[in-house]
C-alpha cells in the first residue's frame, strides 16, 4: 500500500503526556501537529481545554488520556473523567484498563468498564481507545481483552501507555489486529522512535501511531522520499 508524506502524517498522534510539561511546551505540541497535519495530540486530561483552545479552528484532534498512566481508577471515576475532557473540548479519548482486574480474571468487570467509557464516546461521537498495556501481559490476557474488544467495539485498541516496562511491539500489534475484529482499529504507542519503528507498526496493522518524537521521524521519511525520487512510501 502506498502512502504520501501528509497521509502518513495523519496516522500519528503527536504526544506530551510527562507530568511537568508546561504551557509553552503544550502551545509547541499543538503548533507542531498543525504544522505538520498530525491527527491529534495526546496529552493528560486536565490539558484537555488548553490544547483545544489551541487547535480550534484546525482539524487536529485533542485527545484526553484517561486514568493514565495506571488505570487504577473506579469505572465510575474514568467515566466522570471522560465527560469532563469532552466538556473541556476533548474529541478523542484514550483510557487505561484496569489491570488489577485483568489478572483477577474478572472479565466482566473489564466488559463493563470499557463498555460504559466506549458508550460515553459513542454518543458524543469521538472517537475511544482502550490502552492494554500489553507488556504487563500474559499472551492468554492480551486474546481475551481482544475478545471483548470485538463485542464492545471501540475505536481503537492500543498497545501501550509508554510509561510502563515496555511499549509497542510489532508481534502485540499483529496480535491485536488479528484478533479484535474488523470494526476496531489498532493503535501503537510507546517505544516508536525512529521511522522505521513507524513503518514497521503500519506495516503490522496499526492505523495510528502515538509518539513524542512524530517530527524526527516525518523528516527522515520526508528525506528517504526525496532520496528515492518519489512522493510516497510503499508498504
Amino acid at each position: 500500500m502506498r502512502y504520501t508524506l501528509d497521509e502518513l502524517c495523519r496516522l500519528i498522534d503527536h504526544t506530551n503526556l510527562h507530568p511537568d510539561a508546561t504551557h509553552e511546551d503544550l502551545a509547541r505540541l499543538c503548533d507542531e501537529a498543525v504544522r505538520y497535519h498530525f491527527r491529534m495530540v495526546a496529552v493528560n486530561q486536565v490539558q484537555s481545554a488548553f490544547c483545544a483552545a489551541r487547535l480550534a479552528g484546525t482539524d487536529v484532534h485533542t485527545g484526553a488520556a484517561i486514568s493514565f498512566p495506571l488505570g487504577q481508577t473506579s469505572i465510575a471515576s474514568k467515566v466522570f473523567d471522560t465527560k469532563d475532557a469532552l466538556s473541556q473540548g476533548a474529541n478523542e479519548i484514550d483510557y487505561v484498563v484496569n489491570l488489577t482486574e485483568v489478572k483477577a480474571g474478572r472479565w466482566d468487570y473489564v466488559e463493563r468498564e470499557m463498555r460504559e467509557v466506549v458508550a460515553v464516546c459513542d454518543e458524543a461521537h469521538v472517537p475511544s481507545k482502550v490502552i492494554f498495556e500489553c507488556c504487563l501481559l500474559t499472551q492468554e490476557e492480551k486474546l481475551a481483552l481482544c475478545r471483548i474488544a470485538r463485542e464492545v467495539e471501540p475505536t481503537f485498541v492500543k498497545t501501550s501507555t509508554g510509561f510502563s516496562t515496555g511499549g509497542a511491539t510489532v508481534a502485540d500489534v499483529r496480535l491485536m489486529r488479528a484478533n479484535v475484529g474488523e470494526k476496531v482499529q489498532v493503535k501503537a504507542a510507546g517505544g516508536i522512535r525512529t521511522a522505521d519503528d513507524f513503518l514497521a507498526m503500519v506495516a503490522a496493522g496499526a492505523t495510528r501511531v502515538g509518539c513524542s518524537k512524530s517530527i524526527p521521524i516525518v523528516e527522515e521519511l520526508r528525506r528517504r522520499m526525496a532520496e528515492a525520487g518519489r512522493d510516497y512510501v510503499e508498504l
